[in-house]
């Protein structure tokens, strides 16, 4: 007998035969190669080294571990038990034969082969194939006739690449465990070096969440550093490239504002001014202050003591008039006069903005953001959201989503005050019309306003107040929630809303919350003025657009009962809010009179008729003041004349139990979700309200194809026409029934089923630390129409009304 060479016995040893597929491939599962990590642990072996001694390592095995299949669950890195496949006995001969017969390793692996060829079909080594014998080779050890025989036994043929293919499935799965890990460390590390928060669900239709931190900035973006001077070569920039580059908005020429000259109209009395500018300050510009206060108080003194109006430039006229038209949506005035005064300034502002203007200025994205700020409180959304795609380009062409320093501290902070209120707009707009947004927050990176007012903000710096609070406008607050938008479009893109994503957005939502004032936590029992809930109202509405979702006659039972309780105490809590709001009327928006509008519509579904009456009679007081607020009242009487249907249906059908008739599907609505009121489809749709103004979230267009749709009538144009911003006609706005019928409606209602207490758990959020001192008031050198109207003697009529209406039930 012929002496055996040395390692010439290899337990399926890598072939480097070119008909092998690749190196993970020629290896395969059956024939795991060990790491030189565990080679180094085994006693006595440390002399014994290469790829030949690994491979007669592996063909000289006695195995110990329990039977196991080759499709074995996946196990991440670290985890996996010692004795695994790649634990291995050091028991070999030194001559590098196999220590074992053939008996007594078939009798060791007996177990293995078992459980590990009744999974499918093995694939026979090159040997056995060329003799046309049965292999019994295992994942981990040679077969029985390669064994005897002392040749190799490989796999290059072309059933090896099931075996092979598995090896490759097996290692990509520990390449994408390695890379969750590494991601993890990496947004650890990424939370504790600048605070942002990420939140990562479990499953494919989860996805990532990413929310960015209160205390998280925008990451600012990349810039190129120059390496020596360049002056020179800016000069020369500027003059050779005009025509064909415009250089950054911070470092423009002025545009020539005489190309344009349109005729300049008059500007209106001092008296008239004043007053506007006090209704625009105490209900705009607490909120989105997109002008330093004391400039412009000091360039409206100097517009009336000009006498040549000629080079006053048209881009600030435009603005100054645009300023007037949202002051006349806030004022005392009317409600004809009001929204007539309003069309006639835009008009005016409009005439003033040159159509093809190529060169623009920031007094050009405030009449652009103005415009369609008061287009969406006449209740003309469309307009209004074409008209915020031209103050958004327009603010992009000037560079304002981008972090630039200017020459003036004040100018700065303009600039990133009008951005953010464009940026607001967009999201809260698109968010309520189910409209895409329009900016990206991966292309901006510019940073939030000082928090400091305007009184306190100055060009060399802020100035810090002794006495009293450098900051009482709330845009910041606003910030922090619109920026949590981005995820919540991508969650309301599913069919249905997980739980786990409700769970997470609502958490950053109560946060967000946190950050308000004391007085606006629903548990509390403080007066609030109208200045405080406006900016609340971005956050009531999305926690309601958020949970409302899931309402679509596709989700689940559980998610829909979810949905139907987390609006109502939502609503609920806007009630005790509103109930201790004074003057409401003085600074209510569209977006905080349609997030009424939909607490309503729940409150009266749940049977809470002395909140849903605290809701309407905020309504009422809104009135004409905002032109949605009559289309609001007319939706809620026909929506308690179905209330009524159904609870006449439900109060036949128990009286004619006795007779064995067939039992109503509508069993009353009053006190806990039923099953009843899940599978009434139709009751679900008017309670969805304007959700079903979308195709991607309205249910009830569904084959609306094949209706013949009758001819819109002419309701109107222009911005005076009341019936072009409500969409009804004189008969449809006077025979609705008006609030004081729709107040008795609603009693009646709840005499016919009894009004019960709500035993829902309050969503209210832990309590809020008012700091002493701290004032909420605005300036103390204006005084918005919230204060004034404080003490008129009219308010306590409002707040007997209230009380009578809560007391009537």
């Amino acid at each position: 007998m012929m002496p055996t060479p040395p390692h010439a016995s290899f337990t399926r040893s890598p072939n480097a035969s070119t008909r092998s597929y690749d190196s993970s491939s020629v290896s395969s599962a059956t024939s795991p190669r060990p790491s030189s990590q565990f080679m180094g642990s085994l006693s006595g072996n440390s002399a014994r080294t290469g790829s030949g001694h690994a491979s007669q390592l592996s063909g000289t095995l006695g195995l110990h571990t329990a039977p196991q299949s080759v499709f074995h669950p996946y196990q991440p890195r670290g985890t996996t038990p010692v004795t695994g496949r790649e634990s291995m006995a050091s028991n070999e001969s030194a001559s590098g034969t196999p220590s074992l017969s053939n008996a007594q390793l078939s009798a060791n692996v007996q177990a293995q082969k078992r459980a590990y060829r009744q999974r499918r079909k093995d694939p026979s080594c090159d040997a056995c194939r060329e003799r046309k014998v049965k292999c019994d080779a295992t994942e981990t050890t040679s077969c029985s006739e390669c064994s005897s025989r002392n040749v190799k036994c490989q796999f290059t043929k072309e059933t090896n690449r099931r075996m092979s293919s598995i090896k490759q499935v097996q290692d990509l799965e520990k390449q994408v465990d390695k890379l969750r890990r590494e991601n993890s460390h990496l947004k650890r590390t990424v939370h504790d070096r600048d605070g942002r928060m990420d939140i990562d669900m479990d499953g494919v239709e989860t996805g990532t969440l990413a929310f960015a931190s209160i205390e998280t900035r925008p990451k600012i973006r990349r810039r190129p550093a120059q390496s020596a001077d360049q002056t020179r070569a800016r000069l020369n920039f500027r003059d050779f490239s005009r025509g064909l580059v415009k250089p950054p908005a911070p470092y423009r020429q002025l545009p020539n504002a005489f190309l344009f000259e349109p005729i300049k109209p008059r500007i209106p009395p001092k008296a008239s001014t004043e007053k506007l500018l006090v209704a625009y300050y105490g209900a705009f510009h607490h909120v989105l202050p997109i002008l330093h206060w004391p400039t412009l108080q000091h360039t409206v003194e100097e517009l009336y003591n000009a006498t040549d109006l000629s080079r006053v430039p048209n881009s600030w006229l435009a603005m100054f008039f645009a300023i007037l038209a949202t002051g006349s949506l806030f004022c005392e005035e009317p409600h004809p006069q009001r929204v007539l005064q309003a069309g006639q300034y835009l008009e005016v502002a409009r005439s003033l903005t040159d159509p093809w203007s190529n060169d623009f200025v920031l007094e050009d994205a405030r009449v652009f953001f103005l415009t369609s700020f008061c287009l969406n409180e006449m209740n003309l959304k469309s307009a209004a959201w074409t008209t915020l795609g031209s103050a958004v380009r327009c603010a992009q062409d000037l560079d304002l989503h981008l972090e630039a320093s200017t020459s003036s501290r004040v100018e700065t902070d303009m600039r990133r005050r009008v951005w953010w209120a464009i940026y607001i707009m967009d999201r809260s707009l698109g968010l309520e019309m189910s409209r895409p947004f329009m900016i990206d927050d991966a292309d901006c990176d510019v940073q939030l306003p000082e928090p400091y007012d305007d009184h306190h903000l100055h060009t060399e710096g802020p100035v810090h107040p002794l006495n009293g609070t450098p900051l009482t406008h709330s845009i910041h607050k606003v910030i922090h929630v619109v920026r949590s938008f981005s995820a919540l479009r991508r969650a309301l893109s599913a069919s249905t809303v997980s739980p786990s994503q409700l769970t997470a957005i609502d958490s950053h939502l109560a946060h967000c919350q946190r950050q308000f004032p004391a007085p606006c936590d629903p548990a509390s029992d403080a007066k609030i003025g109208p200045y405080m809930l406006v900016p609340l109202a971005y956050l009531l509405s999305a926690r309601l657009s958020l949970h409302r979702h899931n309402m679509a006659p596709e989700c689940p039972r559980e998610l829909r009962i979810g949905s139907i309780e987390a609006c109502s105490a939502i609503a609920a809590d806007t009630a005790l809010l509103i109930a201790r709001t004074q003057s409401l009327e003085d600074a209510a928006t569209s977006l905080l009179t349609t997030h009424i509008f939909r607490c309503v519509l729940f409150l009266l579904l749940r049977g809470w008729y002395d909140r849903a009456s605290t809701c309407i009679l905020a309504l009422k007081s809104i009135d004409c003041r905002r032109d949605v607020a009559i289309p609001c009242g007319r939706y809620i009487a026909f929506f308690v004349s179905v209330l009524s249907s159904r609870h006449a249906e439900a109060l036949g059908s128990r009286s004619n139990r006795l007779g064995y008739a067939k039992p109503a599907p509508y069993a009353g609505v009053p006190g806990p979700v039923t099953d009843s009121l899940l599978y009434d489809q139709e009751l679900l749709t008017y309670l969805s309200a304007d959700l079903q103004g979308g195709l991607e979230s309205g249910w009830i267009w569904d084959r609306a194809e094949h209706e013949n749709i009758a001819p819109a009538r002419p309701v109107g144009g222009g911005l005076g026409d009341h019936n072009n911003r409500t969409g009804l006609n004189v008969d449809e706005r006077q025979n609705w029934g008006g609030w004081d019928n729709l107040l008795v409606a609603v009693r009646d209602l709840a005499s016919t089923v009894a009004s019960p207490r709500p035993t829902f758990t309050t969503q209210a959020l832990p309590p809020l630390k008012f700091e002493a001192g701290v004032s909420h008031s605005p300036a103390a050198n204006i005084r918005p129409l919230s204060e004034e109207s404080s003490s008129r003697p009219t308010e306590s009529v409002r707040s007997t009304e209230r009380i009578s209406i809560a007391n009537i039930i």
